[in-house]
C-alpha cells in the first residue's frame, strides 16, 4: 500500500494538495464537488423537528432523550493517499454524526481487545458484566461478537427505550409510513447470533457494556485512544442522555449511544472524521504508532454470516452490493441524514460527506472514480 501522508495537527489547516498530481482529472472531480454540495439531505436542519416529528417511530418511542441542535449545510471532503484534493462547504462544521458513531464504538471496542479487557470477541459478555443485563435465559448467551455484528437479540430496556422499538426495522423504507407501520411490532426473538437486525438499543447496551469493561466513561478513552493520538481537534463532543448515568467505582459516569436517534452521540466535523477514516485505511497505524492492531482491522471488515454488507458495526461492499461504483473492498461508516465516511484501500481514498442525500451517495462515489485518471 502507498504511504500515507498525515495532516498536522489541529489547528493548522489542511493544506490542499493539486488533484492531478493526486492522480485525479481536475474538471471532473470538481463535478463530483458540486454534484455533492447540491445534492443535500431533504431532512430539515432542524434535528429536533427531525428526531421528534416520527420520522425513525412514533410517540411515546420518538421522545428525545439527548442534547440536539439544528444542522449546518452540506460539507466534505475528499482525500487520497492522506492528500487532501477537494472540498466543499464548511469542514469544520461540528455536526451530530447520527449511526458513525457506531463505528467509532467499534473502534474502542479494538482498544479494549488490545488492553486484554475484552480478550475474546466469542466469550459471553455476561462473564464480565454483571449489571442485570445479561441474565437466564436469553440474554446470558449473548457473545461480544453479537453485539459488534448486530446480532445480539438482546431483550429489555434501556434508558426508557424498550427493545421492542427497533424489531421489524428496515433501513430502505425507513422514514416512510410503510416503515412507521412496521417498526416497533412484535417479532419473536432468535437464540443470540441467529438473526441481523440493525438496531440502537442494543447497540446502546454494548456501549454501556464497554464503559463497565473500561470503568471510564467512554468518551475520555476515545479522546485518550484514538482522537489525541491522531491529532484531532478539541471541537468534536460525545453526549449521553438524561437518564443514562449510572455510578462506577464510586463515580458516575454518563453512558453514551451509539448515534443521535434519540439525540446526544458524536458531534463532529468532517476533517475529524477523515482522520479517523485515514486510521483505518493504515490498517490501525497512524505514521509510526500503531493504535489499533491490524488483526481487529482485519475482523472488523470481514462479512458477517448473516449480512455479508456488514463487519463489526462497520458497513462493507462485499460483492459491490452496496455502491457498486465503490471497489469491493471499500468500507464506510454510515449515519442517517446523510453522513458517511467511504474508506476505499483499492485506491487510496478517504472522502466524507455531510448531509448529502442518500439517494445521491452512489452518484457521488461514481463520479469521484470517474475522476481517477486511467
Amino acid at each position: 500500500m502507498q504511504s500515507i501522508a498525515l495532516p498536522s495537527a489541529d489547528p493548522a489547516p489542511w493544506p490542499q494538495y493539486p488533484a492531478d498530481a493526486a492522480g485525479f482529472d481536475r474538471a471532473r472531480l470538481e463535478t463530483a464537488v458540486a454534484f455533492a454540495a447540491e445534492n443535500e439531505t431533504r431532512w430539515s436542519r432542524d434535528l429536533a423537528q427531525v428526531i421528534a416529528g416520527q420520522y425513525f417511530e412514533p410517540p411515546p418511542w420518538n421522545e428525545i432523550l439527548g442534547p440536539v441542535r439544528p444542522r449546518g449545510g452540506p460539507n466534505g471532503l475528499i482525500t487520497r493517499h492522506g492528500k487532501l484534493v477537494a472540498r466543499w462547504g464548511d469542514t469544520r462544521q461540528v455536526d451530530l454524526t447520527f449511526s458513525v458513531a457506531k463505528s467509532y464504538l467499534s473502534l474502542l471496542a479494538g482498544v479494549a481487545h488490545e488492553r486484554g479487557l475484552l480478550p475474546d470477541v466469542h466469550e459471553r459478555v455476561g462473564q464480565r458484566i454483571q449489571d442485570g443485563g445479561f441474565e437466564p435465559p436469553h440474554n446470558d448467551r449473548i457473545e461480544w461478537e453479537h453485539f459488534l455484528q448486530q446480532t445480539s437479540e438482546w431483550e429489555g430496556t434501556l434508558w426508557d427505550k424498550p427493545d421492542l422499538v427497533d424489531r421489524n426495522r428496515s433501513l430502505s423504507i425507513e422514514g416512510t409510513a410503510a416503515a412507521a407501520k412496521r417498526k416497533g411490532t412484535h417479532r419473536d426473538l432468535e437464540p443470540p447470533g441467529g438473526f441481523w437486525e440493525y438496531n440502537d438499543v442494543r447497540v446502546n447496551r454494548f456501549s454501556l457494556a464497554l464503559m463497565r469493561l473500561f470503568r471510564r466513561p467512554l468518551p475520555e478513552v476515545f479522546k485518550e485512544t484514538i482522537m489525541t493520538p491522531i491529532g484531532a481537534s478539541a471541537s468534536w463532543e460525545w453526549w449521553g442522555y438524561r437518564n443514562s448515568t449510572v455510578e462506577i467505582d464510586g463515580r458516575p459516569m454518563t453512558s453514551v449511544p451509539g448515534g443521535s436517534h434519540w439525540g446526544g452521540g458524536v458531534a463532529i466535523h468532517a476533517e475529524d472524521q477523515a482522520r479517523i477514516g485515514l486510521l483505518f485505511l493504515g490498517r490501525g497505524r497512524w505514521g509510526e504508532q500503531r493504535i489499533l492492531s491490524e488483526s481487529w482491522v482485519a475482523a472488523s471488515t470481514r462479512p458477517a454470516a448473516l449480512n455479508p454488507q456488514y463487519g463489526y458495526l462497520w458497513w462493507l461492499n462485499t460483492g459491490r452490493s452496496r455502491y457498486k461504483s465503490a471497489s469491493p473492498e471499500s468500507v464506510f461508516a454510515i449515519g442517517a441524514g446523510g453522513n458517511a465516511t467511504w474508506i476505499d484501500p483499492a485506491t487510496g481514498i478517504v472522502a466524507v460527506m455531510r448531509w448529502l442525500d442518500p439517494a445521491a451517495t452512489e452518484g457521488f462515489i461514481g463520479r469521484v472514480v470517474a475522476a481517477l485518471a486511467p
